[in-house]
C-alpha cells in the first residue's frame, strides 16, 4: 500500500447542517492541492445523496456510506432516535468504511479531518500517525462553552446554555459526544472554524490558549468579494426578479432552516403581522406550512408578498432590496447574515440557537430576539417596526454593516486573518503523510 500521495479521510456527522459545510471545505481545499490528491468521505446514505445531490460531479471525492445504526427491516427513525441510533453504531461503522477505503484505493490515509463531534477521529490518527484537523461548524462562543462544560455545570445560572452542556446527565448519547469532544480537542493539530478571528475576538484568543492551533477561515461563503450571482434557470420561483421590483431594504425576509417547522400558532401570528403592515416579503415556507396559513392570505397578500417552498438564500440576503432577515438563529445563517450585512429578528429553537440569538442582541447588538421567545402578532409587528421605523434599527444596520466589512477584511487575499489561517491549514494538509 502506497503512501506517495495524499489521501484524506473526511468523516462527517450527518444530522442538522453539518455534513454540508464539511463538503464546502473539501471544495475549498482542493485547488490548493496536488492534482491527484484522495478524498474520501464518510457520511450516511441518507445525508450523502442529500448533500450530493446539490453539487454532483465531485471526481476527486470517493464516497463512502457508513452504518446509521439502523438495523435492517426497520423502520426509519427521526429526530433523536435518529441522532442516537448512529451515536451508538460509532466508532466502528466509520473504522470499518475507513479500512474499505484504503484498501480500494491502495493508498493510505495522510490526514484525517473530521467534524469536531467525532472526537474519537483523534484515536485513529493516533493510530496511524497522521494529523486530525477537526472542522468545528457552529461559532466560536458555543465551542467555548463546551470547553467550559464542567465550570458551567458548577454555577446555578445557566442561562440560553446548550441542552447538551446543562443536560441532567452527561451519560446521554448526545451530551456524551459532545463532553468527550470537549475532553480530547487539544489533542487537534488543528481546530477549524467557519468564523473570522475580528467577530470574537476575546473568545479566539482563549481558544487559543486552550487548543493546539485554531483556524478561522471564513466566512466561507465569501470569497474577497460580496457578489454574489444567480443563474437564471436556478431561480425557479422568481423571487430574485422580484426583489429586482422592490425598494432597497424594504423587504422582509423568512427563513427558519431545512430542519424546524414553526408551530401553526407563530405560523398564523406572522402572516397577521405581515398583512397588517403590508411590508414586503419572501417567506420561504414549505407545503406543510402553506396549509396552514390564514384562508385566502396568499391571494390577499400578492402584490406585495412572496412564498416560496426553497429559497436560493445568499442571493436574497446579497440584494439590495432586503432590509431584515426573520431567521432561527442557526449559525450558517447568523454567518451569512452578517457577511451581506442584514440586521436580523431571530427566533431559536435548539441547540446553540439561543446562544447564537443571545449573541446577536446583546453582544454583536445586530439585532433583536422576538419578544417573549416566540411569535406572537403584537411581538412581530414591534420586532418589524424597530427595523423599519425607529432610530434603533438604524444603529442595528450600522452594526451589522460594519461586522460586515470586518468580514470582508478578514478574506482579503494579501493578508486577510482568514486567508493567512487558510494558508496554515492547507500546509497542514499537505506536509504531513503516513510514516
Amino acid at each position: 500500500m502506497t503512501t506517495s500521495q495524499l489521501h484524506i479521510a473526511l468523516l462527517a456527522f450527518p444530522f442538522g447542517s453539518h455534513a454540508a459545510p464539511l463538503l464546502t471545505l473539501v471544495q475549498k481545499i482542493t485547488p490548493f492541492l496536488p492534482s491527484n490528491t484522495i478524498f474520501s468521505f464518510f457520511n450516511t446514505s441518507n445525508s450523502n445523496t442529500s448533500i450530493f445531490s446539490k453539487t454532483p460531479n465531485q471526481e476527486n471525492i470517493k464516497i463512502y456510506n457508513i452504518w446509521d445504526g439502523v438495523k435492517q427491516g426497520n423502520d426509519t427513525p427521526i429526530g433523536r432516535e435518529a441522532i442516537e441510533l448512529f451515536i451508538h453504531s460509532t466508532p466502528t461503522n466509520f473504522e470499518k468504511s475507513m479500512k474499505e477505503a484504503e484498501e480500494e484505493t491502495g493508498v493510505k490515509f495522510s490526514c484525517i479531518i473530521s467534524d469536531a463531534f467525532l472526537w474519537f477521529s483523534c484515536e485513529f490518527a493516533n493510530k496511524m500517525n497522521i494529523p486530525w484537523i477537526a472542522f468545528w461548524t457552529a461559532a466560536s462562543c458555543s465551542l467555548s462553552i463546551h470547553l467550559y462544560t464542567d465550570l458551567i455545570r458548577s454555577n446555578d445560572e445557566t442561562f440560553d446554555m446548550p441542552p447538551e452542556v446543562i443536560a441532567e446527565s452527561l451519560k446521554g448519547p448526545m451530551p456524551s459526544m459532545l463532553y468527550n469532544m470537549a475532553l480530547n480537542l487539544h489533542k487537534a493539530d488543528a481546530v477549524v472554524l467557519n468564523s473570522f478571528e475580528e467577530l470574537d475576538p476575546i473568545i479566539n484568543k482563549d481558544l487559543k490558549s486552550k487548543l493546539q492551533k485554531v483556524l478561522s477561515i471564513g466566512p466561507l461563503v465569501v470569497v474577497s468579494s460580496n457578489n454574489v450571482f444567480l443563474d437564471a434557470n436556478s431561480d425557479e420561483s422568481g423571487c430574485i426578479q422580484w426583489l429586482g421590483n422592490q425598494k432597497e431594504r424594504s423587504v422582509v425576509y423568512l427563513s427558519f432552516g431545512t430542519v424546524t417547522t414553526l408551530p401553526p400558532k407563530e405560523i398564523i401570528a406572522i402572516a397577521e403581522a405581515l398583512e397588517d403592515n403590508k411590508m414586503p416579503f419572501i417567506w420561504s415556507l414549505r407545503d406543510n406550512g402553506v396549509k396552514i396559513l390564514p384562508k385566502g392570505f396568499l391571494e390577499r397578500t400578492e402584490e406585495y408578498g412572496k412564498i416560496i417552498s426553497w429559497a436560493p438564500q445568499l442571493e436574497i440576503l446579497a440584494h439590495r432590496s432586503v432590509g431584515v432577515f426573520v431567521t432561527h438563529c442557526g449559525w450558517n445563517s447568523i454567518l451569512e447574515g452578517i457577511s451581506y450585512g442584514v440586521p436580523m429578528i431571530c427566533r431559536p429553537f435548539f441547540g446553540d440557537q439561543k446562544l447564537n440569538s443571545r449573541m446577536v442582541e446583546s453582544v454583536w447588538q445586530i439585532g433583536l430576539q422576538i419578544e417573549g421567545g416566540n411569535f406572537t402578532k403584537s411581538g412581530t409587528i414591534s420586532a418589524l417596526s424597530t427595523f423599519f421605523n425607529e432610530e434603533k434599527g438604524k444603529i442595528l444596520r450600522k452594526n451589522v454593516e460594519g461586522l460586515k466589512e470586518k468580514a470582508l477584511e478578514a478574506v482579503k487575499l494579501d493578508n486577510g486573518s482568514s486567508i493567512e489561517n487558510f494558508k496554515v491549514l492547507v500546509e497542514l494538509v499537505k506536509c504531513h503523510r503516513p510514516t
